[in-house]
């Protein structure tokens, strides 16, 4: 009996960490920035229709508990050649962060929000965009892979994700798949664990989930 009772136990405290820990989805490994692609004089260029186009973003704890919302994009410019995507670059305007999962009347809401501007995470008032700036296009099993150096909170980085790029008339979108990158590689080391003895149950997660859906017009 005592032995099915531990064996029950080790069940459960796995099932639990495999829940928690949850699975990573599209993980990209931040690394030196690298050199940005220029574009070239075939290129067609595309501006980015700004009304149009949203960054999401979801952060958690790491047992239980989420937050999403959205940023948008200020400005942004892509070349296209031979139907595909050459080079390109945006940015991302922090201070139009919003959040989705509270009720935008609720008090927890404004709350949140000041907190994700405040020095903590994003630092707003001192970096109020980060910028994305592409230095390569692969393709890896089957999925188009864009590479860029990512610039947040002063810290330039680069990473990859997998996107669709799709070019219809004077068109073209990019629509990325989830993926995750690790905030404490941009400074943001508020509530981790990594790096401070807090509590599981009210350690921030350094993994954080973003996408990206880009619309842009000649």
């Amino acid at each position: 009996m005592k032995r099915k009772f531990l064996g029950l136990i080790a069940f459960v405290a796995v099932a639990v960490l495999t829940v928690s820990c949850g699975e990573k989805k599209n993980e990209t490994k931040a690394e030196d920035a690298k050199t940005e692609k220029k574009i070239t004089s075939e290129a067609v260029k595309y501006k980015v229709d700004t009304e149009k186009t949203v960054v999401t973003w979801k952060g958690s704890k790491v047992i239980g508990g989420s937050h999403n919302g959205t940023m948008k994009v200020s400005e942004g410019t892509f070349a296209v050649k031979d139907g595909k995507l050459e080079s390109g670059n945006f940015l991302i305007d922090i201070n139009s962060l919003t959040v989705l999962d509270i009720p935008a009347d609720d008090n927890g809401n404004a709350s949140l929000k000041k907190h994700l501007l405040s020095k903590d995470f994003f630092e707003s008032e001192v970096y109020g965009s980060a910028a994305f700036s592409v230095t390569g296009i692969s393709e890896k099993d089957g999925k188009t892979m864009i590479e860029g150096n990512l610039s947040l909170k002063g810290v330039k980085k680069n990473i990859s994700f997998p996107a669709k790029v799709s070019v219809e008339g004077n068109t073209a979108t990019i629509v990325s798949e989830v993926f995750t990158i690790n905030r404490t590689d941009f400074g943001m080391k508020y509530g981790s664990s990594s790096f401070t003895d807090t509590l599981k149950n009210k350690a921030i997660s350094d993994d954080v989930e973003l996408s990206v859906s880009v619309v842009a017009t000649k």
